[in-house]
C-alpha cells in the first residue's frame, strides 16, 4: 500500500473504529434498551437474521434508483441541450422546470399514484423527478460556460449550430454534467425510498422503504438501523461508481480530475 493511499485511508478508518467501539461501550455501560438505541452488535445480528430479506429489498431499491437516475440523466441532458440551443426556448421553458423543483415531492406523489398506480412505475418516476433538476441545471450551466475564444474559432471555420453543440459545447460541459450526475445518483436513492414510503407495495416486492416502515411499526430498531445503513451504502456505492466514471472521462484533459504533484 502506497504512502499516499495509507495516509488517505488510515485516518477515517481509525475514526470509524473508535466511533463503533465507543458506541458499543457506552450503550453497554448505560444498559440502554435495544428498542431505543441498539448496539453495533445488535445491528450486525439483525443483518444476519434478516440477510435474505435485506438483500432482496436492497436489490429492489437499487433497480428503482438506477432506472430513475438513468431517466434523469438522459432527459436532463437532452432537455438542457434543447434549452441551450435557443434562448427563446430557454426563457419559455426553464422557469417551469424551476417551479417543478420547488414543489414538494410529497405534494405530487398522490397525482403520480393516480396516474400510474402504486408500485414500481410510480417509484421510478418519483426517483426520476428528484434527480432530474440537478442534471438539467448543471448541464445547462456547462453548455453556457464554453470559452468564448473557442466559440470564435468555430465561427471562423463556419461551423453550424449543431457542429458547435456536439463538437464544442457538449465536451466543454462534461465536468458540469459529471457534477450533476454525482448529485443526481444519490438523490435517486432518496427518491426511490421516499417513493416506497408513499407509493410502494409491500411483501416480497418491497424495497428498503417498505422494510424501514415495517421495522419501525414493530419497534425492530436493530433491523431499522440495518436498513438505514444499507440505504446509505447504496448511495455511497452509486457515488463512487459515478466518481470513477468521472475520473475515466476527465483525467486525461480536465484539471478537476488530473493528478497533481504535491
Amino acid at each position: 500500500m502506497s504512502g499516499r493511499l495509507r495516509s488517505g485511508l488510515l485516518p477515517p478508518l481509525l475514526a470509524f473504529i473508535l466511533f463503533i467501539a465507543g458506541w458499543q461501550f457506552i450503550l453497554q455501560l448505560l444498559g440502554t434498551p435495544v428498542f431505543l438505541l441498539p448496539k453495533p452488535t445488535d445491528v450486525f445480528a439483525a443483518v444476519l437474521d434478516n440477510g435474505a430479506d435485506l438483500w432482496h429489498a436492497a436489490l429492489t431499491t437499487a433497480l428503482e434508483s438506477v432506472l430513475g437516475f438513468v431517466l434523469s440523466l438522459v432527459i436532463g441532458v437532452a432537455g438542457a441541450i434543447l434549452l441551450a440551443s435557443s434562448r427563446i426556448i430557454e426563457r419559455s421553458v426553464y422557469p417551469y422546470a424551476i417551479v417543478l423543483q420547488t414543489i414538494p415531492i410529497v405534494a405530487i406523489v398522490p397525482i403520480i399514484v393516480i396516474w400510474l398506480g402504486p408500485g414500481f412505475n410510480a417509484i421510478v418516476t418519483i426517483a426520476f423527478l428528484i434527480g432530474f433538476f440537478p442534471m438539467l441545471s448543471n448541464t445547462l450551466i456547462g453548455l453556457h460556460s464554453t470559452e468564448q475564444n473557442l466559440k470564435n474559432l468555430f465561427y471562423l471555420y463556419n461551423a453550424n449550430g449543431w457542429q458547435r453543440m456536439w463538437k464544442l459545447r457538449i465536451p466543454a460541459a462534461l465536468p458540469y454534467i459529471v457534477g450533476g450526475m454525482k448529485i443526481s445518483c444519490t438523490l435517486s436513492v432518496i427518491g426511490a425510498i421516499v417513493g416506497e414510503y408513499i407509493a410502494g407495495i409491500g411483501g416480497s416486492n418491497g424495497g428498503l422503504g417498505f422494510s424501514i416502515t415495517f421495522a419501525a411499526m414493530r419497534l425492530q430498531t436493530p433491523y431499522l438501523f440495518a436498513c438505514g445503513l444499507t440505504a446509505s451504502l447504496l448511495g455511497i456505492s452509486f457515488f463512487l461508481f459515478v466518481n470513477a466514471l468521472a475520473k475515466r472521462l476527465l483525467s486525461s484533459w480536465h484539471e478537476s480530475e488530473m493528478k497533481t504533484e504535491n
